[in-house]
């Protein structure tokens, strides 16, 4: 199929004269950072320094809260937005200035796009009919891709008499009956509801053991991303903050954002004291681990930080931070409990199975709860990186 290579990628969306004339006689410093965009002198700035290799039949996906550019790197890619700097390659081809039909790529679209006045059958074929392939050829890739996703009794029908997850494996069968060597989707299930969403995930994650081809994925929900991916691109404000193995990225956040970001509830954050050996949350001390230690070597830790904890990674005991029970929801397997610790919201998540349920949930209860010095993460309040 095919790797694909982004090289220092970057999109400007350029602006108005008047625009430029307010940016300098307001002294606006070029390099600075508003809510999902940055503007300069040039224009807005939605993707910058983009660096990725997607290796052959691998599946990507780009994750990031509304704004942050994972669709418009997707659409850079597909050749519907033009890159404003960097290169990018498809299979060693620079494919810049090359129109997205020589391309070779297929795109799913959230919103599905398909021809209403087509039947599903018409819809899966139209792009084999402009190749102008023989019938028996059409036919028979369209109802390969049928049947691999499970809609050949609804080849007959046109798009609105379907249900939204039968119409985005149309949009996904007449993507793939093409072969192509990239599979482009943007946030091809953000208009499903969440039953639907989760059968479609599990759709895709069946249909990329059926077709070889490489994939790359947008979206904003960093469950599909977790399930979905080999790899996974968190970008905010238009820059990469992390790639890596869903794991990796779970265990390992390089940075604050990274670690909110992703994991669901999202991390527990205390400002703490840090010493060589002993990190300090609301005057209880948690000690070091040899790892721990061996990653603080040499960086010139300041003394106070910020540490995060995942809400399932908390324990309760009977020694440990003190903190009185504001909220219990119950979750069936899991109990939900919101703390409030010395004035700050904590999220603990215990199984059921732990705890005794009824003495707990929908109580004011005051609480102790500990954690495993192993499975904390700390990072500088200046820079927000991970020291480990």
């Amino acid at each position: 199929m095919a790797e694909v290579k982004l090289v220092n990628i970057k999109k400007v969306y350029p602006i108005a004269k008047d625009e430029k004339k307010k940016i300098k006689a307001k002294k606006v410093n070029p390099d600075s950072n508003k809510p999902n965009l940055q503007i300069t002198e040039e224009g807005v700035v939605a993707v910058q320094e983009f660096n990725l290799d997607i290796k052959d039949k691998e599946f990507v996906v780009l994750v990031g809260p509304s704004g942050c550019g994972k669709s418009t790197t997707l659409r850079m890619v597909a050749g519907l937005e033009e890159i404003s700097g960097g290169e990018l390659y498809i299979d060693d081809k620079l494919c810049n200035d090359i129109p997205p039909k020589e391309r070779d790529i297929a795109m799913v679209f959230q919103n599905y796009a398909l021809y209403p006045h087509m039947t599903v059958y018409d819809n899966m074929a139209f792009s084999l009919k402009l190749k102008k392939l023989p019938k028996d050829e059409i036919d028979k890739k369209v109802r390969e891709a049928a049947e691999i996703l499970d809609i050949t009794q609804y080849l007959d029908r046109k798009p609105k008499a379907l249900s939204g997850g039968q119409r985005q494996r149309v949009a996904i069968g007449r993507a793939i009956v093409r072969n192509p060597k990239v599979l482009l989707m943007d946030e091809p299930l953000s208009n499903l509801d969440a039953k639907l969403r989760n059968q479609m995930r599990a759709e895709i994650i069946k249909l990329r053991q059926k077709i070889d081809t490489t994939f790359v994925y947008v979206t904003h929900d960093q469950v599909e991303a977790m399930t979905l991916g080999d790899r996974i691109v968190i970008m905010k404000d238009g820059y990469i903050q992390q790639i890596g193995t869903p794991q990796e990225v779970f265990n390992h956040p390089v940075n604050l954002f990274v670690a909110g970001f992703i994991g669901t509830p999202q991390m527990n954050f205390f400002d703490a004291k840090l010493s060589k050996d002993k990190v300090t949350v609301q005057g209880v001390d948690f000690a070091l681990t040899k790892e721990q230690k061996a990653a603080l070597e040499g960086k010139n830790a300041p003394e106070d930080v910020i540490l995060g904890i995942r809400p399932a990674h908390i324990n309760l005991a009977d020694k440990g931070i003190t903190a009185k029970i504001d909220v219990t929801e119950l979750m069936g397997s899991e109990l939900h409990l919101h703390l409030n610790s010395d004035g700050k919201d904590v999220v603990v998540v215990v199984p059921t199975t732990d705890v005794d349920v009824d003495d707990l949930h929908g109580s004011r209860k005051e609480i102790q709860y500990t954690f495993n010095p192993a499975l904390m993460h700390v990072f500088n309040k200046e820079t927000e990186e991970a020291y480990f």
